[in-house]
C-alpha cells in the first residue's frame, strides 16, 4: 500500500484540523507515495527508536509526538533532530506523527476514559472543539467512590505503569471521589478550567512542584502518572488500528518505556 494511502486512513480516523494550531502533525518526513510494507508505532521518535526503525528495515515511522516542533534551517548530523530527520531520509523511511488530532478524535481522551482503562460514565471534553462531544481530555464518573490513594492504585493497574504522583492537601486525605478529570499528556494549562467545572480530582501528567501546590491551594487533588503513563495506550491502539485497515503489511511496535525512573 501507499504512504498516502495509509495517511488517508490515519486522517480519516483523526483528522488534521483537529491538531492545535501550534502543533506540527501529519507527514514530517518522507515521499507519499513509497510503497509501505512494514510499519513502526512509536509514542515518540526518540534517537532509540529511529534506529530500530532503521535495523528493522521499516518503510513507514508513525508516532503520537511529533519530533519537529520548531523550524529547522539546516538538516546535519550537527542537530540531534536534523540527525534523525537526515537518518529517516537516507533510509526512505516515511515518518507521520497524530498528536493533538489523535487526542480529540478518534483516540487517547475516549481510550484513557474508556472501558479498556478508566471505566468511566457520563463522560465529556475537558477542552471541547467545534463539534460536541469531541475534544480533548475527559470529565467522567469514577466506576465506584474512591479515595484518591485508590484512585493512584487503579491507574497504576489499568495502564500498567509503576508509579504515580499524588499532590493532595493533608486536609483532603481520605475524601472519597466520585467524579475524576483526565487528560493524557501534559494538563497543567488547565487545572483552573477543571476546578472551575467542579472537579477537584485531576488525573494527567508532566505537572511539576510548583503546578502542585497551586492545585492543592485550590483545593484540587492531582495525580501525575507521568506523560508517558496515560499515553503509551497509542502504541497499541494504532497497532491494532492498522493491522485492521492496511493489509499485506507488518506492524511493528516500539515500546522504550517510561523514560522517568523512580530509584
Amino acid at each position: 500500500m501507499k504512504c498516502r494511502e495509509i495517511i488517508g486512513k490515519l486522517e480519516q480516523l483523526s483528522p488534521k484540523h483537529y491538531a492545535c494550531g501550534w502543533d506540527n502533525v501529519g507527514l514530517l518526513v518522507g515521499r507519499k507515495e513509497k510503497d509501505v510494507h512494514k510499519i513502526m508505532v512509536a509514542l515518540d521518535a526518540s534517537r532509540e527508536v529511529v534506529k530500530a526503525a532503521v535495523s528493522e528495515g521499516v518503510d513507514m515511522l508513525i508516532t503520537h509526538h511529533p519530533m519537529i516542533f520548531s523550524a529547522i534551517k539546516q538538516v546535519n548530523e550537527d542537530d540531534f533532530i536534523s540527525e534523525k530527520v537526515l537518518t529517516l531520509a537516507e533510509h526512505g523511511i516515511c515518518y507521520y506523527a497524530m498528536h493533538t488530532n489523535f487526542d480529540a478524535v478518534g483516540g487517547m481522551a475516549d481510550l484513557a476514559a474508556g472501558e479498556q482503562f478508566l471505566a468511566l460514565t457520563e463522560t465529556s471534553p475537558i477542552e471541547e472543539c467545534e463539534e460536541a462531544g469531541v475534544g480533548m481530555g475527559r470529565y467522567g464518573k469514577l466506576p465506584q467512590p474512591m479515595t484518591a490513594e485508590q484512585v493512584c492504585e487503579y491507574v497504576k493497574e489499568k495502564f500498567d505503569i509503576p508509579f504515580v504522583m499524588l499532590y493532595q492537601s493533608q486536609e483532603n486525605v481520605g475524601k472519597v471521589y466520585e467524579r475524576i478529570a483526565v487528560m493524557p499528556g501534559s494538563g497543567k494549562s488547565d487545572k483552573k478550567l477543571v476546578k472551575a467545572n467542579g472537579y477537584d480530582l485531576y488525573l494527567t501528567g508532566d505537572f511539576g512542584h510548583h503546578d502542585g501546590l497551586d492545585a492543592m491551594d485550590m483545593g484540587m487533588t492531582v495525580i501525575d502518572a507521568t506523560h508517558y503513563g496515560l499515553e503509551h495506550i497509542f502504541i497499541k491502539y494504532m497497532s491494532t488500528f492498522l493491522r485492521e485497515n492496511v493489509p499485506n503489511t507488518e506492524v511493528l511496535e516500539a515500546d522504550c518505556s517510561c523514560p522517568v525512573k523512580v530509584l
